[in-house]
């Protein structure tokens, strides 16, 4: 079975077949979000920080870190947000840039062994990715696409990651340490989207034998209720070999199908995680609920 094992400078998170799924908090981008991104371009770094926190205490075992500001100074951001994330929690990170002097700032600034974010099936981008990835004995996100773009059939996107992974062992980068993201397209926009990836990551899991992630949110963008439709195409997901996801565990409905993913599909022994979880409070929907009886029966 295929073990991926990241690390912090004192903890270790392993993505795995048969293992708890791995969240990974996806806030630290300042993509879409205005405020964030004025404030990492002036030196401040307090939300990056509290972010952070705030997704570990929701249960992120890892943590994405994105810098991408247009016109600023990525690696000098990547980097420092990699030191302030790493002084207030210790999970492991992906650290996510598509601009190579960026992964390098993050990952000289880092310490552990991280989770590179990601390279793509394009030759160039290859050869200068993958010997930043080996000569730090990083792991790597493997996008499946290349200079075609992104194909509509699954198993184009297979032979893509084939590529990747080939490429990967002839760097000396072991198999397991590539993640494959499949590519995660909206299903509002495409409406097989879902049909792909299921497809496309029991392929990866049986074929190739590799680990999977994918930005989750993707899938529900521009629907209502869309944490709920996240939440659902997760659990489908891992039923169909999926091990890890970049993703929000603040939002509860996703979080719940995760962990009741992994309750199912017997990853949760004796479903502790589970229990430990959702016990408290359902105990404190009890004693509500029996409160507001008693106020009830006492008005009558």
């Amino acid at each position: 079975m295929t073990e991926t094992v990241i690390s912090s400078e004192t903890k270790d998170v392993v993505i795995g077949f048969n293992r708890p799924f791995v969240m990974i908090g996806e806030r630290i981008n300042p993509t879409g979000r205005k405020l964030l991104a004025e404030e990492m371009k002036a030196g401040d770094f307090s939300r990056v920080e509290a972010d952070a926190v705030a997704q570990v205490e929701a249960g992120a075992q890892m943590l994405d870190v994105n810098a991408g500001i247009p016109l600023a100074d990525e690696p000098a951001l990547l980097a420092e947000a990699v030191r302030r994330v790493q002084s207030v929690t210790d999970v492991p990170l992906s650290i996510d840039s598509s601009i190579i002097e960026a992964l390098e700032a993050g990952i000289d600034a880092y310490q552990g062994k991280p989770l590179i974010n990601s390279v793509t099936g394009e030759d160039e981008v290859l050869d200068r990715v993958l010997p930043l990835v080996a000569k730090n004995g990083a792991a790597v996100v493997a996008i499946s696409n290349d200079e075609t773009g992104i194909s509509e059939d699954p198993d184009v996107r297979f032979t893509v990651a084939q590529k990747i992974v080939s490429a990967a062992n002839d760097f000396g980068i072991p198999t397991a340490d590539v993640v494959v993201d499949p590519l995660v397209m909206p299903i509002g926009a495409m409406g097989g989207a879902g049909r792909q990836v299921f497809h496309l990551v029991r392929r990866l899991r049986e074929e190739l034998g590799v680990n999977t992630t994918c930005g989750a949110s993707n899938v529900s963008f521009g629907l209502p209720n869309r944490h709920l439709v996240t939440g659902t195409f997760l659990s489908m997901a891992m039923a169909a070999g999926m091990t890890s996801a970049i993703m929000s565990p603040l939002h509860a409905e996703v979080k719940a199908a995760v962990m009741g993913a992994d309750v199912l599909m017997g990853n949760d022994e004796n479903c502790a995680a589970w229990i430990s979880e959702y016990r408290e409070a359902s105990s404190a929907g009890r004693s509500r609920s029996a409160r507001q009886n008693r106020r009830r029966g006492n008005s009558s």
